[in-house]
This record gives structure tokens, sequence and C-alpha cells, in this order.
């Protein structure tokens, strides 16, 4: 039973084999000169100014965690599309209940006013 994982085995070896071999010569032959450009945070090459740790607003953040949510369920609308004709209207009531829901999920974040500037 396990010669049918031979195969797997010797693959993963290799493979960490080659990831040990690639990180153990750029440590050997790497330049490791520190200089002050270097260590300077990257900022598309403009010169960096102020502080790093700028505090965002929380509003920021709960619209792109909304945004994530209902891109992700909006996908499963693509699926769902490609087999509509098979699914029959079982598959457009189960369909109308999930858009539903995600309606009623959209409606509630408006009335919170999570998607207000301010």
């Amino acid at each position: 039973m396990l010669s049918t994982y031979t195969g797997i085995l010797i693959f993963l070896i290799i493979c960490i084999g080659f990831a040990g071999a690639v990180l153990l010569l750029s440590y050997l032959v790497g330049n490791r000169t520190v200089t002050k450009e270097k260590l300077m945070p990257y900022e598309c090459g403009i010169d960096p100014i102020g502080n790093a740790r700028v505090r965002f607003s929380v509003k920021f953040y709960l619209v792109a965690m909304l945004f994530i949510v209902f891109d992700i369920e909006s996908v499963f609308l693509y699926p769902w599309a490609v087999i509509y004709k098979e699914l029959g209207t079982f598959g457009f009531v189960e369909m109308l209940i999930f858009i539903a829901i995600l309606m009623i999920g959209f409606i509630y974040v408006w009335g919170k006013g999570a998607l207000e500037w301010e």
C-alpha cells in the first residue's frame, strides 16, 4: 500500500531539497551590505513623510468587508446561471431566496449607515 505513495514522497523530498538548496545558495552568494537607503521604507520612489502608523477610519474597513462579503456571495450566481435549465423551478426559487437574504442584509447595512462616507 505504501508503494502507491512513493512517487509523492520522492516529489516532496525533491521539492523540500530544492527549496533548501536555493535558500542556502542565496545566503552564501547574496550581497548583505546594509545601507541607509535599504533600511528606508519603500514608497514608490518618494521619500516617506510622517509616521507610517496612520490610523484609518473603521468605516473604511467596514465598507471593505461588506464589499468582500457581497462580492463572494455574488460569485455563487455564476454556477447557478450555468446549470439554470437543469435546476428548473426549484433552482429558480432557491436562488430567489438566496437573493432575498442578500437584499435583506444589504438593506440592513444601508439602514445602519455603514455605507455613508463623512
